[in-house]
């Protein structure tokens, strides 16, 4: 069973039960020029720390795997995330197609690596999201979303024309450029990343992302600069600021480590984080000799070091998995 823990710093709530999303503040002029300047960059492309400089606009493909084009393979009211995401009716998710990391333990990696999903249009995403919000969703959360902020940008100015009215999840793995997390200000009301790794070297191997360490802190602070902590409404649901994900992973606690104490001496002590403990071997982590070190799910140890080292520097939000605890 998931809880929160709160380690002292209690809950931040924002005033009343109404919160206006970030975007209903900016003009549609603002928003269309956002979205004008990140079209651009697909032709040269550096909408994730790849940088890749390819002309996606001509069909070529860096990391992500993909050209200019999105594609959605589901989105659904999902229960599975965070209680503060999830609340009574479920966390508006639109998963994209592809990804711009290539874990090699990737649980969905017929989404992420091998393109399974429909091609379309920011038109057709703003639907999604008003559907989402028909449903009663509390959020609308864009799952592996930067390598296609562009479409998502020009979505978000369509769907807020047409009623869209909740807060937008950034669902990513925290391989980011502050370049471009700068375009998304006063567009995303939650940064969700999942901080994979605290070691350029493993973030290599396993994730084919080299200098994630050194990116990702950069990443985080310019996330951390524009929304702030996370805050709730009267209800307990998230209405904006950073939600840090790391999930433990065997053979690597001294990473952890370094994830927690670089969110806590550089960021903010009140950051809310959820330490994660259902690594499972997915993918060529299961099968393939080369990737033996982390081919087996974490042990009780590992993941009771990671809590209690949360608690040593300080962070006072922490989410964890009480089982493991145990």
């Amino acid at each position: 069973m998931r809880r929160f823990t709160d380690l002292g710093g209690g809950t931040r709530v924002a005033g009343g039960n109404a919160v206006t999303p970030n975007y209903q503040r900016l003009s549609a002029a603002d928003l269309q020029e956002r979205s004008d300047r990140l079209w651009d960059r697909y032709a040269d492309c550096d909408l994730c720390a790849y940088d890749c400089g390819v002309d996606r606009t001509a069909g070529e493909i860096g990391a992500c795997r993909v050209d200019d084009t999105a594609s959605v393979s589901s989105y659904f009211p999902h229960f599975g995330e965070e209680n503060c995401l999830k609340g009574s009716h479920g966390s508006g998710t639109i998963f994209l197609a592809n990804c711009n990391m290539t874990c090699v333990f990737c649980q969905n990696f017929e989404t992420s690596h091998e393109a399974q999903g429909e091609e379309v249009t920011p038109e057709e995403i703003a639907e999604m999201a008003l559907a989402l919000q028909s449903k009663g969703c509390h959020n609308v959360n864009f799952v592996s979303p930067t390598h296609h902020a562009p479409h998502l940008v020009e979505a978000v100015r369509i769907a807020r024309e047409r009623g869209l009215d909740l807060p937008i999840v950034w669902n990513c793995g925290g391989y980011e450029r502050p370049e471009i997390l700068a375009e998304l200000e006063g567009i995303v009301d939650v940064f969700m990343p999942d901080v994979k790794w605290g070691d350029d070297a493993a973030a290599t191997t396993y994730s084919k992302a080299p200098g994630y360490w050194t990116n990702v802190q950069e990443s985080l602070r310019e996330m951390h600069r524009q929304v702030g902590d996370l805050e709730f409404d009267a209800h307990g649901l998230a209405t904006g600021g950073l939600l840090v994900r790391h999930l433990v992973m065997p053979n690597h606690v001294e990473s952890a480590k370094r994830v927690l104490t670089y969110v806590a001496e550089e960021l903010s002590t009140e950051t809310y984080v959820n330490v994660m403990a259902q690594y499972t071997p997915y993918y060529k982590a299961k099968s393939e000799e080369r990737y033996e070190e982390i081919g087996r799910g974490i042990t009780h140890e590992e993941y009771r070091t990671v809590v209690e080292h949360a608690r040593e520097v300080g962070l006072t939000r922490v989410e964890t998995d009480e089982a493991r605890l145990r």
